[in-house]
């Protein structure tokens, strides 16, 4: 009965406009980490749009539970704790983190993870109404950024193999081409024969490219021997 006399005695109009008050500024971190994540996403980097803004979220979030949190211990300095939690789920979460045929995986899970425990530590510092539309906001994000096509596409990698006639400035010529249509040239191996050169292209497709066409456009042209990836 205590227990619940707590609860309900600090949920006054001023408690609650404190709250709301907080909460705006976690949506406005979360948007700015969405708009961060965005430039990010169009340069093809493998941390995108749903990883900054839930960083951007858990953060705001931790550092409004370390500030405000812990007003009813005065003489205690509760945040040490807090930043306990935050350095130690930081290790919880680089072990969801995998890279397989050169594709980062589980940045987002991770980030994940780490504003889950600064829900969790809102949550515990008496900060409900923070903590739940928190949950709600980065919930919401998820969601609409998977539903939404063109948020739920990623840039992707891999290897592009040609055999090309050996002209002059062959090889100038196929990098032009491969950059106008937005790929990302990381690496590239070459082979020179008699009458022929071998091109191995490692490569960054941006996301939702269709390596279907692209490959038929490169069969199309003069210079193309073989295409392969």
């Amino acid at each position: 009965m205590e227990a619940k006399n707590i609860l309900f005695g600090t949920l006054t109009m001023p408690y609650i406009l404190e709250q709301l008050e907080y909460m705006l500024r976690i949506v406005a971190a979360g948007f700015l980490g969405f708009m961060i994540g965005y430039e990010r996403k169009n340069r093809n980097k493998a941390a995108g749009i749903r990883t900054h803004a839930i960083v951007a979220i858990g953060s705001a979030l931790i550092m409004v539970v370390s500030k405000y949190g812990f007003a009813d211990i005065p003489n205690s300095d509760g945040t040490r704790i807090a930043a306990q939690v935050v350095s130690g789920v930081g290790f919880l979460g680089a072990g969801v983190i995998f890279v397989r045929n050169n594709l980062v995986n589980g940045l987002t899970t991770a980030a994940g993870v780490w504003a889950t425990a600064g829900v969790g530590l809102a949550l515990g510092a008496g900060q409900y109404i923070v903590g739940i539309l928190t949950t709600v906001l980065i919930v919401t994000m998820q969601t609409l950024t998977h539903r939404i096509t063109y948020f739920s596409q990623k840039a992707s990698y891999g290897y592009l193999h040609m055999t090309i006639a050996r002209n002059p400035g062959a090889i100038n010529q196929m990098e032009d081409f491969l950059q106008a249509e937005g790929i990302e040239i990381s690496s590239i191996k070459v082979v020179k024969k008699r009458e022929e050169i071998k091109l191995e292209f490692e490569v960054v497709y941006p996301p939702g490219f269709d390596r279907g066409i692209l490959l038929t456009h490169l069969a199309e042209q003069e210079s193309v021997v073989a295409v392969s990836e």
